[in-house]
């Protein structure tokens, strides 16, 4: 494993244990065995090395983009992007609470994502593309607003992910919810049946 890996592991759990606003770049580098100086040969600070953990290391960051690829049928691939969505929420919680802590690490990650054309808009923006091409196919209404579905879906996502940090008793698994998300949502996008 190359020293880029190695520093992103350990990003990925100092990050995960402590929020991204909780740790120095000096911890970070310490924890995978190597100097600052190593760690800023490869990472200009934080706010990039947030990013690349999310995008690399995050369990449903791969999983969403493959799940959008449209493989499986429309029901099996919304649920398997909600399912992709709840796990990679749910694993950047820790590190998207503390970007907010400090306004100087929010305009740090901020002017990250718009260096790298990236943004939390850009899962919506996929999301919509993968319905507009199932509503060009037929498979999803004419008349779906294609961009509020996928808001919805991945807001319902999102807060899902959200109250199982809070650990309320009964609270549903991911793929559970998942499915029931993408039940609720496909009634208003699939055409009616023609008798």
């Amino acid at each position: 494993m190359g020293t880029r890996d190695l520093i992103l592991d350990a990003a990925a759990q100092v990050m995960a244990e402590h929020g991204l606003a909780n740790v120095t770049t000096r911890q970070i580098a310490r924890a995978a065995g190597f100097t600052e100086a190593t760690l800023y040969k490869h990472f200009t600070g934080k706010a990039e090395l947030m990013q690349a953990v999310l995008r690399e290391r995050s369990p449903g960051f791969v999983q969403l983009a493959r799940a959008l690829r449209g493989a499986g049928g429309l029901a099996d691939d919304l649920t398997a992007a909600a399912r992709a969505a709840i796990d990679f929420y749910r694993a950047g919680f820790p590190m998207f609470a503390s970007v907010f802590a400090d306004p100087a690490t929010l305009a740090a990650h901020r002017e990250g994502l718009r260096r790298q054309g990236g943004g939390p808009h850009k899962a919506n923006e996929a999301l919509a593309g993968y319905l507009r091409a199932e509503q060009e196919a037929g498979r999803v209404r004419a008349d779906a607003d294609v961009r509020a579905a996928a808001g919805l879906l991945l807001g319902a996502c999102f807060q899902h992910a959200f109250l199982g940090h809070m650990a309320e008793p009964g609270h549903r698994d991911g793929a559970e919810a998942a499915a029931s998300f993408v039940r609720t949502l496909l009634d208003t996008l699939v055409p009616a049946s023609r008798p």
